[in-house]
């Protein structure tokens, strides 16, 4: 009975008032979409470091195409670095299409989607999902699994 009289006092004061809880909201699937979008722009560019801008840049990072797991933001650039540095034009012309944007939780949102990459060596299309995280600088991708479609 005292533990509810405290109870009943504290939130008469206010003390015990708890913060509202964040949710994802509208705004939220619109920030998500636009890192994606800042991603593809920056692609289609030849920026690579516009398109990493994208990822967390952390050790957790996980990146998974063409059978290898990569993991860290440093490996990924890495990799991409290898195959895009010396012509940037080589990364062609990519396009996201996004089918759907599902939060998880107020801070996470999971992305399911397809992608198609042509005027490149490397042209195909296949579909992708990634994970990402309300952090500090905004929202980043922190899991990333891209897959190829059959020739």
């Amino acid at each position: 009975m005292r533990h509810a009289l405290l109870v009943v006092a504290l939130v008469a004061c206010g003390a015990a008032t708890p913060p509202p809880k964040r949710m994802f909201t509208p705004t939220d699937r619109d920030a998500v979409k636009a890192v994606l979008d800042a991603q593809v722009s920056a692609w289609n560019k030849g920026d690579l470091d516009g398109y990493m801008n994208g990822y967390a840049k952390t050790e957790w990072l996980v990146f998974t195409s063409g059978g290898k797991i990569r993991r860290g933001w440093q490996e990924t650039y890495d990799t991409y670095q290898k195959k895009y540095a010396q012509n940037p034009a080589a990364m062609g012309n990519l396009v996201f299409e996004i089918l759907s944007i599902d939060p998880i939780g107020a801070d996470g949102a999971v992305v399911l989607g397809n992608w198609i990459l042509t005027n490149s060596p490397s042209d195909g299309r296949g579909v992708f999902s990634v994970v990402l995280e309300r952090r500090p600088d905004g929202w980043k991708v922190i899991h990333d699994h891209t897959s190829s479609s059959p020739p």
